[in-house]
């Protein structure tokens, strides 16, 4: 049963709003972002040609920095190994996450790690049950996210070439390529196993789109997830919301009045066929060539540098 449902989408979109909404229910645990998930099973770090796992995994694990946000001790790996015998990756990590389930008195585990968009296919694959959330968003307001964060900025910088030159137009791209893949990859499943949310309808009417959720993951609507900001929200100016832990607020990022003309252009001219695809209007009815050719240039790049970690384009690229 456990992972039952993974919340993606491309990163700057809203899912720890999501998150901390579903982990309010009182039946779902989801816990904060793992990243190592399928990268462990690429990587095959630990299992045998068979399938199995072994305690070379465990030590992976351990040793990865995100591993620690499911709470659980050395002690307890071992002997999940030790009582449970050769388990699968997919039965181990099942096991992992109904033991974080049972300390929080829930019998449903999920997962929020936004990358996991591109990962659709794996996870799909190891648990072919599991249902999947992908949460969208302006691509306008992604982009003023995304260029502002300032803790990703090295990230960026080594990751795509273009970053310093053009933050804007690489922004549009890369926020293209999670999106897409996520929509292809959700093409794929089962009506059953897949589910879109769009952040603004998320933000301006959050009870309705939990009921709709609900009801997608097969569960009675809880309100206690409208309030999960309660108890702990800290107004103040340096906060950013996500720290603050404010309840959903529209307007936190507003590209119509925050973003200037020449970004607006540039990233309309990378992004604008899918903005409009998923029923965004556009700033700007045409952009302008010069903006075109530009994003012509830095497209070429990306498309070296995207697919660099081994996770593809999208098929309509």
């Amino acid at each position: 049963m456990n992972p039952y449902v993974f919340i993606v989408g491309c990163p700057r979109s809203g899912t720890t709003l999501l998150q901390r909404m579903v982990d309010a229910h009182a039946e779902i645990a989801i816990p904060r972002e793992t990243h190592w998930i399928p990268e462990s099973f690429k990587r095959q770090t630990g299992i045998t040609a068979d399938g199995f796992v072994t305690h070379e995994l465990l030590e992976s694990l351990l040793a990865h920095p995100k591993f620690g946000n499911l709470g659980i001790e050395r002690e307890e790996l071992e002997l999940l190994l030790a009582t449970e015998g050769r388990l699968s990756y997919a039965k181990f990590i099942s096991a992992l996450f109904d033991l974080y389930g049972e300390r929080r008195g829930k019998r449903l585990v999920g997962d929020k790690t936004p990358g996991y968009v591109r990962e659709i296919a794996i996870l799909h694959g190891l648990w072919p049950r599991a249902r999947f959330v992908h949460l969208i968003r302006d691509g306008r307001d992604v982009c003023l996210s995304a260029t502002s964060w300032e803790r990703k900025a090295q990230h960026f910088r080594r990751r795509f070439r273009t970053w310093d030159d053009d933050p804007t137009t690489t922004a549009a791209l890369w926020w293209t390529w999670h999106v897409r893949l996520g929509l292809e990859a959700g093409a794929r499943l089962a009506s059953d196993l897949y589910y879109e949310i769009r952040y603004e309808t998320l933000v301006t009417d959050p009870e309705s789109e939990c009921r709709k959720l609900c009801a997608f993951l097969d569960v009675a609507f809880d309100p206690t997830m409208l309030r999960y900001h309660e108890g702990r929200t800290r107004p103040a100016a340096h906060l950013s919301a996500k720290r603050a832990w404010l309840p959903p607020t529209p307007g936190l990022r507003d590209w119509r009045t925050q973003m200037p003309a020449e970004a607006l252009q540039r990233f309309e001219a990378a992004a604008g066929d899918l903005l409009e695809e998923l029923g965004y209007a556009r700033g700007i009815p045409q952009p302008a060539a010069e903006s075109l050719e530009r994003t012509s240039r830095i497209a070429a790049v990306f498309r070296e540098d995207a697919p660099a970690s081994g996770r593809p384009l999208p098929e309509r690229w």
